[in-house]
């Protein structure tokens, strides 16, 4: 399977990256810097390419079966998410191919015996101001998607805990914040890339948000 995946050096991407090469797939990584571009680990499913996410043309985007979207950006940009998500839904209407993957923020998930939305714990955080727009967005994002029907898509969540790390044993959810055994709400990379390439390889999300957490 040929897959694109943009913002492909980052925390996300580049464990994507590696899943996706790691299961024989053809990988195209994107990003901004050909420096970082230049360190991930040389194999021959693997081209990269120096890109900006908002050139990408439909000729572009037509020629992978999946194109993931792992694009971060500094809190001061966050509504770039939302601006990069209605970019390639702009270039997709009314088609079936590519598949279109989105990481979507913690921020949308339900959480508390009220079931109100994360985002507002987290802006309840002292240090709030220097982070919020990210989960702000991602939830406007998120919100986007979910008018668009004529786009084949799908959207994954990480737990509260968003962090760098191997895949371990996974729980997967809906719409509902998830913790472990011990009460612990994280979300490796790995266990990030695992669900993403599982779900790329054998769909079960169709135009919806699905969530994983670390068991």
């Amino acid at each position: 399977m040929k897959i694109t995946v943009i913002g492909a050096t980052g925390m996300a991407g580049s464990a994507i990256v590696a899943e996706a090469l790691k299961r024989g797939h053809s990988v195209t990584a994107l990003a901004r810097s050909e420096e970082k571009l230049a360190k991930l680990p040389a194999n021959a499913n693997l081209t990269t390419r120096t890109q900006d996410a908002f050139q990408l043309t439909t000729a572009d985007l037509t020629a992978s079966d999946v194109v993931v979207d792992a694009f971060a950006t500094a809190p001061a940009q966050a509504y770039l998410h939302v601006d990069l998500a209605t970019h390639l839904v702009s270039q997709l209407r009314e088609t079936t191919t590519p598949r279109l993957a989105f990481i979507l923020g913690a921020g949308s998930l339900l959480t508390g015996d009220d079931h109100h939305l994360f985002v507002h714990d987290l802006e309840q955080a002292p240090e709030a101001a220097s982070f919020i727009s990210v989960p702000q967005n991602q939830l406007k994002e998120l919100t986007f998607l979910r008018d668009v029907d004529n786009v084949n898509w799908f959207g994954v969540s990480p737990a509260a805990n968003f962090h760098p790390g191997e895949a371990t044993a996974a729980k997967l959810g809906t719409d509902e914040l998830l913790a472990n055994d011990q009460g612990e709400s994280g979300t490796s990379a790995g266990t990030m890339a695992v669900a993403i390439l599982d779900e790329i390889e054998n769909p079960q999300h169709h135009q919806t948000r699905f969530t994983v957490a670390d068991n």
